[in-house]
């Protein structure tokens, strides 16, 4: 199963959350967890990017 379609579950990290009772170990593994979600997004966007080109460009829309 890839990471894009993981089954529902406890989350890891929810923005907002309390981080008092998380050690530096917690910390250092979630700033990975969202480093690589922060990745997967920036991907997303690239790839609607240029799908919407190429219909920009076959329709002429701009």
């Amino acid at each position: 199963m890839d990471d894009e379609r993981r089954p529902a579950g406890k989350q890891l990290h929810e923005v907002g959350m309390a981080l008092d009772a998380l050690s530096v170990d917690e910390l250092k593994e979630r700033i990975l967890i969202l480093g690589s979600e922060i990745d997967r997004l920036k991907k997303e966007i690239e790839k609607k990017d240029a799908t919407r080109s190429v219909a920009e460009s076959a329709f002429n829309l701009k």
